[in-house]
């Protein structure tokens, strides 16, 4: 198959860093899609649809590309979803729901060809266990990171590693936005394979 340039089909500064990780070369562009949910829609299809709209929506624009889309959506254990708060009070207001309980974080990745439109997609979940949070230990958090772009009110890259007793799950890359150990999977049954192309010259005698 004909290795193809990445677009990161994200403005995320989270979802970059990560990306770099892989040592490939990509660019980034934003999608502008509605992310509002579908009414009884799940946190697993709502995150996974994001995901899959992202990389559709930059397709006419970047023709030639694999676009990677990704998206989060925090769910409680009622299954009620957490989406980014925007502002302090929505943050607090989601804090207080997840503290002392478990939250599970499902993300959405999608691999696409701009030119065939062949498409994979999955939804990788993770659960994070709030311990049980003060309000002041919220208002301190919130005034420090202010992580209003962030689904469930938090960066586990930062400070919000503290408001966890435990992490559970395979990859906890996708808690920041983007699930690499997924992405490289994908990537490699494409034909591209970060390890082979990252190796080093071999050195001339």
């Amino acid at each position: 198959m004909t290795r193809k340039p990445l677009l990161l089909a994200s403005s995320s500064p989270y979802r970059k860093t990560l990306l770099e990780r892989l040592g490939l070369p990509f660019t980034c562009a934003s999608p502008d899609i509605d992310e509002s949910p579908e009414p009884d829609e799940s946190g697993e299809s709502l995150a996974t649809r994001l995901a899959v709209n992202k990389a559709r929506a930059l397709a006419d624009r970047f023709p030639g590309h694999w676009i990677i889309g990704s998206d989060q959506v925090a769910c409680l254990p009622d299954g009620s979803v957490l989406s980014k708060p925007g502002g302090h009070e929505q943050a607090a207001h989601q804090l207080r729901q997840s503290s002392g309980r478990r939250v599970l974080f499902l993300t959405g990745l999608a691999l696409l060809d701009a030119d065939s439109g062949r498409l994979e997609c999955l939804c990788e979940p993770y659960n994070v266990r709030f311990r049980e949070l003060t309000d002041a230990e919220i208002e301190a958090y919130l005034q420090q990171e202010k992580p209003y772009d962030c689904a469930g009110s938090f960066k586990m890259e930062g400070l919000g590693i503290t408001l966890f007793e435990a992490l559970e799950g395979r990859d906890p890359n996708s808690l920041v936005g983007l699930p690499l150990i997924a992405l490289n999977d994908m990537l490699r049954r494409w034909g591209r394979n970060p390890l082979l192309e990252n190796r080093p010259e071999p050195e001339k005698t």
